[in-house]
């Protein structure tokens, strides 16, 4: 006897960015999303999106076979599961580089503004 095993599944990846200048102030916002799926164990959703200054949010959503969505750990179905968390993507020596910079700026704008 011969078995005839067939297997499909897909995968679909989606970006965008946008970013706006207004009078000097810049803002932004960025988004990805990787989807994955297949008939026995369904789809999980990937989601990043960060605005600007702030931290990557990043999102999982899993889902039966029948699209119905599972909660954290995949052992049950329910009505809002999938988890969210923010990530600091930054390190701790660029914070420290960033308060040395407004530092040094505003050493220099005091001068400025004292006539030295």
């Amino acid at each position: 006897m011969s078995s005839n095993n067939t297997f499909s599944s897909s995968s679909s990846y989606s970006f965008s960015s946008s970013s706006t200048s207004n009078n000097g102030q810049t803002t932004g916002h960025r988004s990805v999303q990787q989807t994955t799926s297949d008939p026995t164990n369904g789809t999980t959703v990937h989601s990043s999106t960060q605005n600007l200054g702030e931290p990557v949010v990043q999102e999982t959503r899993h889902y039966d076979p029948q699209g119905r969505e599972l909660l954290e750990g995949g052992g049950g179905i329910g009505s809002n599961g999938g988890s969210r968390r923010i990530e600091d993507v930054s390190d701790a020596k660029q914070a420290e580089r960033d308060a040395e910079y407004e530092e040094r700026m505003e050493e220099e704008y005091a001068k400025r503004e004292g006539g030295a």
